[in-house]
């Protein structure tokens, strides 16, 4: 393993698209765990300051200040470590629903298999945007619930996605050699069928990690995600349409920090794409 990294990472940096969409998401990461420390004026993710507000970026205020005075560039960096929060949550619990659900169904098979389907296709028959705008009206706006409603939008994808995997692994030859030797049908799905199905699992949730962030965005700015006064990038656009006109960056700049995540995560994903595919890595070459 440790003679196989240098190699896999020196694959990875051949392509500069790749390369810069990690550099992006350390920069993201690195400003998400040290943001408290790093923001010139942590009290403005809350406190209002109208004697300043409107104030264009300066030396002083980078990025401006709001219609309440707050430090634009401090509230951007904070919403960093809430994107990604929100990223890491929803794509975990649908992860922990999905995977478990697509792996028994396509194992199993039979009656079992087509119920699990049949529900997850009952979800996949909304568009994610749209279920998650549901379901977090129903449980009431908020970031917490604009999570739980983001991981119930996507955790079908991932069934699906690993019932198909878990149908062409099944029938395997280590698999059906460790039928004949009486292992029990979870030590299979366990040690077996699950481990060599996570590869596209990889992917995919690089992949929608962006879009997640764009839900979440999407859903602050309807008013259905996180509520004021939190630095959220979507709600931070949303508070500051009002005053595009004439006072451009209290909405430029949240939105541009919502443009590089999705855009730097998506150019990651189709970087694990190319890596963990064989076939892709043939055309390159």
């Amino acid at each position: 393993m440790t003679k196989r990294l240098p190699r896999t990472l020196r694959f990875a940096l051949k392509n500069r698209l790749t390369a810069t969409g990690l550099s992006v998401v350390f920069l993201l990461v690195f400003v998400a765990l040290l943001a408290p420390l790093i923001v010139p004026f942590p009290q403005d993710t809350v406190e209002t300051h109208i004697e300043d507000r409107f104030q264009s970026p300066s030396i002083q205020h980078f990025f401006g200040t709001d219609e309440l005075g707050r430090d634009v560039f401090s509230r951007v960096l904070c919403g960093a470590r809430i994107s990604l929060q929100v990223g890491v949550i929803a794509i975990g619990l649908a992860l922990a629903i999905g995977v478990p659900l697509g792996v028994i169904a396509g194992y199993a098979g039979g009656t079992l298999d087509e119920l699990i389907m049949r529900i997850t296709d009952v979800f996949l028959s909304f568009p994610p945007l749209l279920l998650a705008m549901a379901v977090s009206t129903l449980l009431g706006p908020n970031l917490t619930n604009a999570m739980i409603a983001i991981a119930i939008a996507w955790w079908p994808w991932y069934t699906r996605l690993l019932h198909s995997q878990a149908i062409s692994v099944r029938e395997r030859d280590y698999v059906q050699a460790a039928r004949a030797m009486g292992a029990s049908p979870a030590k299979i799905v366990f040690r077996h069928v699950l481990p060599n199905c996570l590869t596209p699992v990889i992917v995919q949730a690089s992949m929608d990690f962006g879009s997640i962030i764009l839900t979440s965005a999407a859903l602050s700015f309807l008013g259905l995600g996180a509520q004021p006064p939190i630095p959220e990038w979507g709600l931070m656009v949303s508070t500051g349409r009002t005053f595009f006109l004439t006072n451009w960056w209290i909405v430029t700049f949240p939105g541009l920090a919502i443009f590089a995540a999705v855009l730097s995560f998506n150019l990651v994903g189709d970087g694990l794409r190319e890596l963990l595919d064989p076939k892709m890595r043939r055309k390159r070459r």
